[in-house]
């Protein structure tokens, strides 16, 4: 039997207000990412937000893995608009 390779498609997708949302919950990606850079596993972030289902916190982190300058720009550019909304 040969194994069969699927694309998979990334659970992530923009909210009208342009906040990137793990699909099906309300968790936005700034969130899963920021609890990454803290340290915790992808276990740790389904006990913390269990609404996240722990394969969707695998494919988020890959996908930050393998677009981190892009990722990493968008939670700067979200960043300066919790600013301005915050001033």
């Amino acid at each position: 039997m040969v194994l069969q390779i699927h694309a998979e498609t990334v659970p992530l997708d923009a909210a009208a207000n342009g906040v990137v949302l793990v699909c099906g919950t309300r968790v936005p990606l700034d969130t899963v990412v920021v609890a990454f850079h803290l340290g915790s596993t992808p276990e740790e972030i389904q006990q913390q937000y269990p609404t996240l289902q722990l394969v969707d916190i695998y494919a988020v982190i890959a996908y930050y893995l393998r677009h981190q300058d892009e990722v990493d720009e968008y939670l700067r550019q979200r960043e300066i608009q919790r600013g301005i909304v915050r001033a």
